[in-house]
């Protein structure tokens, strides 16, 4: 498997080898002991897959409070997604910057998103389905976000903000400035 650094610590790409055959391929799209070789040492609790219909989904930017905290390993098994994590700690020297990464069936891409970050996606191909493993469970109390539209935070989504297609809760997420529960 590739790890590559971003713009952020923390964030990191890793791409999982694909071995292919006139069958189809094979990728171990998560091993633990290749994981601690290279110094990532998450404990996986739970799997997520969802699945957007039509182009200009955003899910996000979500992130949990402890103690329900999550770090977050995404990856697209159908379609392609612009994926985005948020800097959320506000003694950072990188507090509110952004990362944003294109993932893909195609590029095999995955994404690790640690606990002090606010994640989402929009969604850049139709039928889009995306599988992330989080290092805890999810907890409706712990449960808060970011607009995704904050000018602040400077995310060129590929889609306007009058077109993105987002869930009541995700159009009524403060601000980063506004924001009470951010990480120290």
């Amino acid at each position: 498997m590739i790890v590559e650094e971003t713009a952020l610590e923390g964030v990191k790409i890793v791409t999982p080898k694909k071995f292919g055959d006139e069958r189809g391929f094979f990728s171990e799209t998560h091993n633990q002991s290749k994981w601690d070789a290279h110094g990532l040492h998450y404990r996986f609790v739970q799997d997520n897959h969802s699945l957007s219909r039509e182009v200009g989904v955003i899910r996000g930017l979500h992130f949990q409070t402890a103690p329900f905290a999550q770090a977050k390993l995404v990856r697209v098994v159908r379609g392609r997604i612009l994926d985005v994590a948020v800097d959320i700690r506000r003694s950072s020297p990188t507090f509110g910057r952004h990362v944003a990464v294109e993932l893909s069936a195609e590029n095999w891409r995955q994404l690790i998103v640690p606990i002090d970050f606010a994640h989402a996606f929009c969604t850049v191909e139709p039928d889009t389905e995306v599988v992330y493993k989080v290092t805890n469970f999810y907890s409706a109390a712990n449960d808060r976000g970011l607009a995704f539209d904050d000018p602040d935070l400077g995310v060129e989504w590929p889609v306007t903000p009058e077109r993105a297609i987002l869930s009541d809760k995700d159009r009524r997420w403060p601000r980063l400035r506004d924001l009470p529960d951010a990480f120290d």
